[in-house]
């Protein structure tokens, strides 16, 4: 069960797409999450663009944690194909994209 509920990955993702206008705001959202809410990101981005198949869930975010040698949003920001990579992830996991999004975005 992960720690990080699928409305903050998807408003992760959402602000990704807008990384021009509302990176200090990424920055400082994903600053605020805990440790363990930031290693599962991470991991599901890795699920996301492949680096982990959704079975090896817990192995990535035990990587995630043990890898964590630069802050967790730099790392995101700096990491190409950002939001599509988290809904992939997302989606691999089972966790509802669509309706987290517009949860978000208050559909």
């Amino acid at each position: 069960m992960l720690e990080i509920s699928a409305r903050k990955v998807a408003q992760v993702a959402l602000m990704a797409r807008e990384l021009e206008r509302a990176e200090g705001e990424l920055r400082a959202f994903i600053d605020r999450m805990g440790e363990d809410e930031q290693a599962e990101l991470v991991a599901i981005m890795w699920i996301g663009r492949d680096s982990f198949d959704a079975s090896d869930l817990q192995e990535a975010i035990a990587t995630a944690r043990q890898e964590a040698t630069t802050p967790t949003a730099d790392y995101l920001i700096g990491t190409p194909h950002l939001a599509d990579n988290l809904e992939a992830g997302m989606e691999a996991l089972g966790m509802d994209v669509q309706g987290a999004e517009e949860d978000v975005i208050g559909r």
